[in-house]
């Protein structure tokens, strides 16, 4: 039995307990090659939990035929660890809960304290991927992240990323690159990519300037990465070092080094990240 296997069968099999405390009950499986399947009925509608591609889902529908809406989706490849395997659990358990368990008053006013991640569903009806979805997905690359990601979340009633990404997150990624596991890699930069592409504007400074920006212009380190990144972000990114390497990046990277302090939110003024791509005509800058 391959590794993919072995890893979606111990993942349903948690969460079938879970499905089944919520009134569902299993009504077939599916193997079409790499592609598995097994799909839940119940009053309250259908659930589809599916491995494909490298990725374990969660959809749901009103038919088990018709599992159209997808709710949740992590990483997971052959070699992912029993950490792995254990974080994906935990937050398609908590997924499942909030979309089905019934919620008391106290539940429901407590959960809207929670910012939720944008949904690649929500990204192509209009939406743009944020900060805070950035973070959760990559706790799934780098779990030992998640602490300091909930203790974000709890010390300013909403996710603020610079202040997450300059403490802790940062730190990691520029890390796992110059360690350059071509897993990891992978699965960095296919969540960089996608965020970027549909991310908000403070999204992408975030990616480009915050956490890529430390690569200071290390040009193995940029090479390293460019075999990696998407055509839309390696660009900017390549620019930005550029930049915060020049004289007249000294004084931004010193402001990326010593943040202001948290203050409540106003209109902004455009960043550095803007100023970099004003600079180059408003559109994307010169490829390399």
């Amino acid at each position: 039995m391959s590794n993919f296997n072995e890893n979606f069968n111990a993942i349903v099999k948690e969460l079938e307990a879970t499905l089944t405390s919520l009134g569902f009950e299993k009504e077939n499986e599916v193997s079409e090659g790499e592609k598995l399947a097994v799909k839940f009925n119940g009053e309250k509608g259908a659930v589809s939990l599916e491995y494909n591609e490298s990725k374990f889902m969660i959809f749901t529908g009103e038919t088990t035929d018709f599992t159209d809406k997808r709710i949740s989706v992590s990483l997971l490849d052959d070699d992912a660890s029993a950490a792995d395997i254990r974080f994906i659990i935990s937050e398609s358990k908590e997924t499942l809960n909030e979309k089905f368990a019934k919620k008391t008053a106290v539940q429901k006013k407590a959960s809207q304290k929670t910012p939720h991640t944008v949904s690649k569903a929500a990204v192509k009806n209009g939406s743009f991927y944020d900060a805070n979805t950035l973070a959760s997905k990559l706790c799934l690359v780098f779990p030992e992240l998640r602490p300091a990601y909930k203790e974000n979340l709890s010390n300013y009633g909403e996710f603020m990323g610079e202040e997450f990404f300059t403490e802790y997150g940062t730190e990691k990624i520029i890390a796992a690159i110059k360690e350059n596991n071509p897993q990891t890699m992978k699965k960095l930069f296919q969540i960089l990519n996608e965020i970027y592409e549909d991310g908000t504007n403070d999204t992408q400074s975030l990616i480009a300037v915050t956490i890529l920006g430390e690569l200071n212009n290390d040009k193995i380190l940029l090479a390293r990465c460019v075999d990696y990144m998407s055509e839309t972000m390696a660009p900017p990114v390549i620019e930005v070092n550029r930049y915060l390497a020049s004289p007249a990046g000294k004084k931004a990277r010193k402001q990326l080094k010593n943040p202001p302090a948290y203050k409540p939110k106003k209109e902004k003024k455009p960043g550095m990240f803007a100023q970099v791509m004003a600079q180059n005509g408003g559109g994307m800058p010169p490829a390399m």
